[in-house]
């Protein structure tokens, strides 16, 4: 098992959870970040960490959002997202997106 990041993370990008991460298992893209399965060990203390509650255990993922296992695998592996390691401002806009739904088509790859 694993943890993924939701769509709650799009045009947010807090990196709370990044700084709690004892294997950097985050990847950075230019407007959400994921978790490389291959590299988490299921701590799950990076849950509580992301403000806008974007990371979930694989098997707690809501029914809406079960697309982002295979995103979270694809970006953090194929699309060549690079490791992030420490925390960063959020994206200057995230508090006006953090509550937003629907937001898979804003998605930078």
């Amino acid at each position: 098992m694993t943890h993924i990041v939701s769509e709650s993370c799009i045009r947010c990008k807090y990196t709370d959870c990044v700084d709690v991460c004892p294997v950097d298992c985050f990847r950075e893209g230019p407007n959400m970040l994921v978790i490389d399965p291959d590299e988490c060990i299921d701590c799950a203390v990076c849950i509580p960490e992301c403000p806008v509650n974007a990371i979930y255990a694989e098997e707690d993922v809501p029914a809406d959002q079960m697309k982002f296992i295979a995103l979270n695998i694809e970006l953090s592996s194929a699309a060549g997202w690079k490791s992030i390691t420490k925390r960063k401002p959020a994206l200057p806009d995230a508090d006006e997106w953090k509550d937003k739904t629907g937001k898979l088509a804003e998605l930078v790859r």
